[in-house]
């Protein structure tokens, strides 16, 4: 299979050719036709599988129409660390060069005033951590009502880091219309009740054994003989 034969629009298979892509992970292809039909999407995937480019992908496309407006960003995709969501910024602007999208970061670590900024120029994509926007949401410096599609990315680390309740609180002031889109490495009781709570009918993608290592990783075991060997080792 090729990325030409998932559907995506010329612009976005431009970038993906640029970018020296041609043939999609099995998470890309089995989640973009499903995101692009506008389905809730519960992908069940290692980190390093390719699963940014399975949703920033379709959303380039679902965002070719309509525009943002100040304050009311269209997309919302939370992550559990400003180090993943500068990586999704990344995937936006590399595969979205065609699109002229505003895309705006709210992390933390960062001034408040320039991501407002950018707030107020109207986002297409706002790629946030769930505590610095629901600092802007309740400063009364961000609307959520506009939200099209809302991606929760590594839900199982969000519950590791405690942010749990956030996402549930953000759930619910974005608009029951909206599409889900839905990541994990790992389906626990406590995500398990989230994605029942939150999703809608959703299509299903698992692409790796719960907790298996992702084909890009190399494990290597290192004997070590115990007693003073150990140290050395």
């Amino acid at each position: 299979m090729q990325f030409s034969d998932l559907g995506l629009s010329e612009k976005v298979l431009r970038a993906v050719e640029d970018s020296g892509y041609t043939t999609p992970t099995p998470i890309q292809a089995q989640a973009i036709p499903h995101v692009l039909a506008g389905r809730d999407v519960l992908g069940i995937a290692q980190t390093g599988t390719g699963k940014t480019a399975a949703f920033t992908l379709p959303m380039l496309c679902r965002l070719e129409q309509g525009r943002a407006r100040a304050r009311v960003p269209r997309t919302l995709i939370l992550e559990p660390t400003r180090e993943l969501a500068a990586q999704v910024e990344e995937s936006f602007n590399k595969y979205g060069a065609q699109h002229k999208l505003n895309v705006a970061l709210l992390i933390g670590g960062v001034s408040f005033g320039d991501q407002e900024a950018k707030i107020m120029r109207g986002a297409d994509v706002l790629i946030a951590t769930p505590g610095r926007l629901l600092d802007f949401f309740e400063r009364g410096k961000l609307l959520l009502t506009g939200i099209e599609i809302l991606v929760i990315d590594e839900a199982d680390r969000m519950l590791d880091m405690g942010f749990i309740p956030d996402i549930e609180k953000i759930c619910k002031l974005v608009p029951f219309t909206r599409q889900t889109l839905f990541f994990s490495a790992t389906m626990p009781p406590e995500i398990t009740r989230l994605t029942e709570a939150f999703l809608h009918n959703p299509a299903r993608v698992e692409v790796a054994r719960a907790a298996t290592t992702a084909s890009t990783i190399t494990q290597v075991l290192v004997a070590s003989h115990g007693g003073g060997d150990k140290r050395e080792t």
